[in-house]
C-alpha cells in the first residue's frame, strides 16, 4: 500500500512541481482560474529568509505524486500552537493507495513533535471523498464555526477605514 511512498521536506527546486500541484488542485476544486500565485511568490514564502509556510512532498519511487502545504497557528484557549493544513493534494492516479493518509500522518507527527494541540484544515462541503477520508482517520467537522474572509478591495477598503 504505502510501502513505495516516501515523504520529503520540500526543497527550493520543488517549487515548479508544487505550483503544478496547486494548479491541479484548483481545477479539482472547480476554481481553475483562481490561482494567481507565481513561482516567485511560492519560492519567497517557502524559502525566503524567515519562512512562515512549509511544504512536504509524497513520492512514489522518483515521481512526485502529492504534497501538503501547512503553517503553524496558535490557540489562545489551549495556550499551544497548532498546524493548519492549507492544501493537501494527491494526483488522481495515486488516490486511494495511502499517499494522502501518509501525508496527513506525517503532519500529525510534526504536530505531536512540536507540542501542538491541534491539527486543522478546511474541506469543501461537496467534496464527499475527502470528507469520508478525513472522518475515517478520526477527524471531525467543526460545524459550529463558520469561516469568514476579507479579501481584495473589501480588505483594502476596511484597512483604510472605509466600510
Amino acid at each position: 500500500m504505502s510501502g513505495t511512498f516516501q515523504i520529503t521536506i520540500a526543497r527550493e527546486q520543488d517549487v515548479a512541481q508544487i505550483m503544478t500541484f496547486i494548479q491541479e488542485l484548483a481545477v479539482y476544486e472547480r476554481e481553475p482560474d483562481a490561482v494567481v500565485a507565481t513561482h516567485d511568490d511560492l519560492r519567497k514564502a517557502l524559502f525566503g529568509p524567515a519562512p512562515k509556510v512549509f511544504a512536504i512532498l509524497c513520492w512514489e519511487e522518483d515521481t512526485p505524486i502529492g504534497f501538503a502545504l501547512y503553517f503553524f497557528n496558535f490557540s489562545t484557549w489551549l495556550g499551544q500552537h497548532g498546524i493548519y493544513l492549507e492544501d493537501l493534494y494527491v494526483t488522481p492516479s495515486s488516490r486511494g493507495r495511502g499517499a494522502g493518509k501518509l501525508l496527513l500522518q506525517h503532519l500529525a507527527g510534526i504536530a505531536v513533535a512540536e507540542g501542538c494541540g491541534r491539527f486543522e484544515w478546511s474541506v469543501l462541503n461537496w467534496n464527499k471523498p475527502a470528507i469520508d477520508f478525513y472522518e475515517s482517520v478520526g477527524a471531525r467537522p467543526q460545524s459550529e464555526w463558520m469561516v469568514y474572509r476579507l479579501a481584495g478591495q473589501a480588505l483594502e477598503d476596511f484597512a483604510c477605514g472605509a466600510g
